[in-house]
This record gives C-alpha cells, sequence and structure tokens, in this order.
C-alpha cells in the first residue's frame, strides 16, 4: 500500500462519524445498509450522512450499489 493512500484510508476512519458509519457497515448485513437506517441507527442528519459517505466513498472504503440505495463495506463490493 502506497503511503498517501494508507494516510487517506486512516484520515478518513479517524473522524468519529465516518468511522462509525464504517463499522456499522462492517458489522451489517452482506447486502449493506440503505442510507436511511444508517442515519437513523447513527442519528445523523441526511446531509452530513451524505458528506462522510461520499467521503468513504472516495477513499474506497464503501460504495454504493448499483441499485444506488445500499452501501455495503469495500469488502462486500
Amino acid at each position: 500500500m502506497e503511503t498517501l493512500s494508507a494516510a487517506d484510508l486512516l484520515s478518513a476512519l479517524g473522524h468519529e462519524s465516518r468511522l462509525s458509519i464504517y463499522r456499522l457497515l462492517v458489522e451489517a448485513d452482506p447486502q449493506g445498509l440503505n442510507a436511511g437506517a444508517i442515519g437513523e441507527r447513527l442519528g445523523l442528519p441526511a446531509p452530513t450522512l451524505s458528506f462522510h459517505l461520499a467521503h468513504l466513498s472516495r477513499v474506497a472504503l464503501a460504495r454504493r450499489r448499483q441499485d444506488g440505495r445500499c452501501w455495503p463495506p469495500w469488502s462486500e463490493c
């Protein structure tokens, strides 16, 4: 793993909300969770959740499935 890549991953998980989202995705069903369920479980407003999911997606820690509804962790994609 390249140093910059490792730094980006650690930086993304260094934020409490993003770490909580990632942990929830890893612990969730392999099908992933929809954004509404993630927000509800963590008590995050939709705009905040969208921002954090986009950040996790940029560093390849989570991504949307083709149906656009689920956020499985990277290991399930």
